[in-house]
């Protein structure tokens, strides 16, 4: 079985925890990382080279969209799921054009998170279903 690297990136310590122990539940999901500002996230990318990136876009010091930027040059192999409050169809649109692979709302995280983190793990696109204009 393979396993895989995942870096966690959220300023909320208490749902950064609520994603980890999601994610601790799958034996092939136990190398887990975990990043709490933007910088940080880009940082700890380019180090670790996590197969999976979930990342907030509310973030201090560089918010999750420059940071998914920064991570596409330093860590190109990285795949990108949005998991965060923000559902503007901009934002949305913009988090699509610098290749995120997947995008789902944390209201919605227990029920999409399993779901979104198997999809784009296996080379597929997920978006919550709420998500305006997708």
């Amino acid at each position: 079985m393979q396993s895989y690297k995942i870096l966690v990136v959220d300023d909320s310590d208490r749902f950064r925890q609520f994603v980890v122990l999601s994610l601790r539940q799958r034996a092939e999901l136990q190398l887990i990382y975990e990043a709490s500002d933007g910088l940080e996230a880009v940082e700890r990318a380019e180090e670790l080279k996590p197969h999976l990136i979930l990342l907030d876009i509310g973030l201090p010091s560089v918010n999750g969209i420059e940071a998914g930027r920064q991570i596409r040059k330093v860590s190109p192999n990285s795949k990108i799921l949005f998991v965060t409050l923000e559902s503007s169809a901009d934002v949305v649109q913009e988090a699509l054009q610098l290749g995120a692979r997947g995008y789902i709302l944390k209201a919605d995280a227990a029920r999409e998170l399993m779901p979104a983190v198997d999809a784009v793990l296996q080379g597929r696109q997920y978006f919550s279903p709420r998500l305006p204009g997708i």
